[in-house]
């Protein structure tokens, strides 16, 4: 029998619930800290940007976009992340596949791989890639010689760079999805005569569909915004190889200002379209994509 003098359980669980909230005042100073930390790191310099953009008016802001070379920088740009984004998509979708529904030796060997260019610096991938393409002392100058291909200080060169840097998005979105979810509705499927082909298009892509998404949205921002590994295999070339970041660094050294933070404003709008479709992609599916994030972090 439970001693008249003592509390109950449930209220002596709700004691030890208020001994451990945190107090009022507390959670306020934390609330503000972390408001004034995004204010001046992220709102601030976004609301300097644009009004450098536009400190000379609309006409000079259109000019400086409208120029030759800003135009073959956007295009440059959005042509970069439409190859990147579906390799990455598909590629990504199979290694997270392969990872999780397989067992075989070096699996670790290759999720340490996946997490590579997340170690490596930008530059150094960049460089790696000059050691492997260059016509003059690559590893592969001879073949290329031969076969007149151009890598490095061409597109496919730029290609190569962002497809390095945003491998990982991808799949470290999908392993823990697919490990949550698990193999049980795949297995009845194949028991029921569905084809590999059909079981993925009809149970796995469904059921990873908000993942993948997810994992392409951080893949498509990076690849518009890298800027490391492009600058090494671009070579600079205006009109040609120069992306949008590259193409606001040379304005900005040339003390071109206006021009450049004009080209720094729409590269921000192209990362706050991707902000505005993760925040409804995380409003819209909130709860299956914090399950997700929880899994991976755990």
């Amino acid at each position: 029998m439970r001693c008249r003098r003592c509390p109950p359980m449930h209220a002596r669980g709700a004691a030890m619930d208020n001994a451990l909230r945190e107090p009022w005042w507390l959670r306020v100073v934390l609330i503000a800290l972390a408001v004034l930390i995004l204010l001046g790191l992220v709102v601030l310099p976004l609301l300097m940007v644009l009004a450098a953009a536009f400190g000379d008016g609309f006409h000079a802001w259109w000019a400086a976009l409208s120029d030759p070379d800003a135009v073959a920088a956007l295009k440059l740009t959005l042509f970069t992340a439409a190859v990147v984004i579906p390799v990455n998509a598909v590629f990504g979708t199979l290694m997270a596949w392969a990872v999780v529904r397989f067992e075989f030796t070096g699996k670790r060997v290759l999720l340490t791989l996946v997490d590579l260019p997340f170690a490596v610096s930008p530059v150094v991938a960049g460089l790696c890639l000059v050691l492997l393409f260059s016509t003059t002392h690559g590893w592969f100058a001879p073949l290329l010689e031969r076969f007149d291909i151009k890598i490095l200080f061409a597109r496919p060169g730029i290609v190569l760079a962002s497809l390095f840097i945003t491998f990982p998005f991808v799949v470290r979105e999908l392993i823990p999805l697919m490990q949550q979810q698990g193999s049980d509705e795949e297995l009845a499927a194949r028991s029921l005569g569905a084809g590999a082909w059909t079981m993925f298009r009809r149970v796995t892509l469904p059921n990873i569909k908000w993942g993948l998404l997810y994992g392409v949205l951080l893949c498509s921002a990076r690849a518009m915004g890298e800027f490391g590994a492009v600058s090494v295999v671009s070579g600079h070339i205006r009109g040609l190889t120069n992306t949008l970041p590259l193409h606001i660094e040379i304005l900005y050294n040339e003390f071109n200002a206006t021009a450049a933070f004009a080209a720094a404003s729409l590269l921000s709008g192209l990362a706050l379209v991707t902000l505005l479709a993760k925040f409804w992609l995380e409003s819209s599916h909130g709860d299956s994509l914090a399950q997700t994030h929880r899994k991976h972090h755990a």
